[in-house]
């Protein structure tokens, strides 16, 4: 195990975090490690896909990645949520004319050219004349005609093969059914058992999808929303209200709205996060090229490059690394990016766009402030004492030109906020005095590589020490020689 004194706590040189979705190109404890060295700040088990026992080892693996490297790690459960699916055809498979009718009904008899059954009777009755059903990723798309309590007729906008149990996306419509089904409770009890960091909430239309699956987390982990359907995008700000974090899951976002929708709304939805305090994610179809490719193309580049500029905490990686030939490459190149952006002379000015008034509390203006200092001093880091994560929530909220050390007696809580934007995390024993909180800031800024001697760092903690939502102590100190030669011996 590395000793933390020969340990920097933030070899990445950036502040974006990389999500990596882990995966049959990745689960080896052997690739875990390589990808983590390459710059994974947190990993996501896809849920949809593999055993638990499968997962199980993951979490075991990423888990001795974090005991060999002595840094919080983050895991992600995603759970899969509902897929709407067509039902079987005679021949496998049909092909749908460009332009014809077509009708999805309730009959289970196998499918051909004119009729699939749709085995989901909540839709009868629902759909409206005018409204869409996207099949296969939208690659066919029907309009409505008609629809009753048996059958729905369409017509075909655009036509091509369609074939078994292909997905179907119900964009125009709130549909009655649950967020959870009885899959995912399963995965989420299986999530929390594991001691999940985050679980990854998919298909959420509503508020009240969020309270059911947070009352089933009992309080165990941090609860991410993803906004990959319009009606969750109506009711966004209820959602993120609710929510830990938020998810810009492109994929089924793309396929239900129009591809020129999707860039304005990441950038609305990062911002709304942003002003929250909740850390949000961009995904899907980063890098896909590198699925295949050793290198991305430049659109690639550019997309994460954007993802960057706008302040998303953190980007992720899905099949370039859960199934992709180049696993290892694709990280090193969102980290190249990452780093690249920063460096970037208006990157400060440029992700501080969003403004983020601080609210009427002492912790908000103090988070406020540790910003103003840290661009009117030479400070070499914040450094936030905190139990829950908010205070390092509420100052990673203002984008500071320094990094944000953490120091938490909570493990859990460190674990969470290798997704947040600029926090280093450090899980160690609590403080009972101010005397005690600055002797411990100077010697952790230390040996984490965050200072040395002669460098300011600023200290944030709440007195009485120990109690949640106390913030209201800001001090700047300076590292002396002594602290050097305490921490040296």
């Amino acid at each position: 195990m590395a000793h933390p004194s020969t340990l920097s706590l933030d070899p990445r040189g950036r502040k974006v975090k990389i999500l990596a979705t882990v995966g049959p190109a990745s689960r080896s404890p052997e690739m875990l490690d390589r990808l983590f060295r390459a710059g994974v700040d947190a990993f996501r088990v896809n849920m949809s896909h593999g055993e638990h026992a499968d997962h199980a080892a993951t979490i075991t693996a990423i888990r001795e990645l974090e005991r060999r490297y002595a840094r919080p790690i983050a895991v992600l459960a995603d759970l899969q949520g509902p897929k709407l699916r067509v039902g079987t055809f005679r021949e496998g498979q049909a092909v749908i004319r460009h332009s014809g009718h077509f009708t999805l009904d309730r009959n289970p008899a196998p499918g051909d050219e004119n009729r699939v059954c749709l085995p989901h009777p909540e839709l009868f009755g629902l759909m409206e004349k005018g409204q869409r059903l996207l099949i296969n990723d939208g690659k066919i798309r029907l309009k409505v005609l008609r629809a009753d309590a048996d059958e729905i007729l369409c017509s075909a906008e655009v036509g091509g093969v369609i074939s078994d149990r292909k997905g179907v996306n119900v964009p125009d419509a709130e549909i009655p059914i649950p967020a959870l089904t009885d899959k995912d409770r399963r995965d989420l009890a299986f999530a929390v058992a594991q001691g999940a960091d985050w679980v990854a909430l998919s298909f959420v239309q509503r508020p009240e999808d969020i309270a059911e699956a947070r009352r089933l987390m009992g309080g165990h982990g941090a609860l991410c929303a993803k906004i990959e359907k319009p009606m969750a995008v109506r009711r966004l700000d209820e959602i993120i209200e609710l929510s830990d974090g938020i998810m810009v899951a492109r994929g089924d976002l793309g396929v239900e709205l129009e591809p020129q929708d999707v860039p304005p709304l990441q950038k609305q939805i990062v911002a709304k996060a942003r002003t929250a305090g909740k850390p949000v994610i961009v995904a899907t179809q980063m890098l896909e090229s590198m699925i295949e490719s050793p290198a991305p193309t430049r659109a690639e580049v550019s997309d994460v490059a954007n993802a960057v500029y706008d302040g998303a905490d953190a980007v992720m990686l899905s099949a370039e690394t859960a199934a992709g030939q180049w696993p290892e490459e694709a990280v090193t190149i969102m980290h190249r990016i990452g780093v690249q952006v920063e460096q970037d002379e208006t990157y400060l000015s440029r992700v501080r766009f969003l403004d983020t008034p601080p609210e009427k509390t002492t912790a908000d203006a103090l988070s406020h402030a540790c910003m103003t200092i840290a661009d009117t001093v030479r400070i070499s880091a914040i450094i936030v004492f905190t139990g829950s994560g908010s205070t390092a929530r509420r100052v990673a909220r203002e984008r500071p030109s320094v990094p944000v050390m953490v120091l938490t007696p909570e493990k859990k809580t460190a674990r969470r906020l290798a997704l947040l934007w600029g926090a280093q995390a450090v899980a160690t024993k609590d403080i009972g005095s101010f005397e005690e909180m600055i002797a411990k800031g100077k010697r952790m800024a230390l040996r984490y590589g965050f200072g040395q001697a002669g460098s300011k760092v600023i200290a944030l903690a709440g007195v009485p020490f120990g109690t949640p939502g106390s913030t209201n102590l800001l001090h700047v100190v300076t590292i002396s020689g002594d602290e050097l030669e305490r921490h040296e011996g």
